[in-house]
């Protein structure tokens, strides 16, 4: 698989993600930190780019550090 070939998920609230699932997104819904990490452990290598709701971004501070984590973007509110 070369550098841009992959997915798109979108982690966080299920209210939050429902329209990006007409865009082709993978769900990933997760409520609570310990939720959203387990489901952030469990994302399949073909993940390129994760949409995050506000909540699961501050859940996953640390783990968003990561340079080899997949490119996130924050949903705004």
């Amino acid at each position: 698989m070369s550098a841009r070939e992959g997915t798109v998920a979108a982690l966080g609230s299920t209210t939050l993600l429902q329209g990006f699932k007409l865009a082709g997104a993978a769900l990933y819904p997760a409520a609570g930190a310990a939720d959203v990490r387990a489901v952030w452990a469990a994302l399949p290598e073909s993940v390129c780019v994760v949409l995050l709701t506000p909540d699961a971004a501050a859940d996953l501070a640390v783990e968003l550090a990561d340079p080899l984590a997949p490119l996130t973007v924050v949903l705004p509110v």
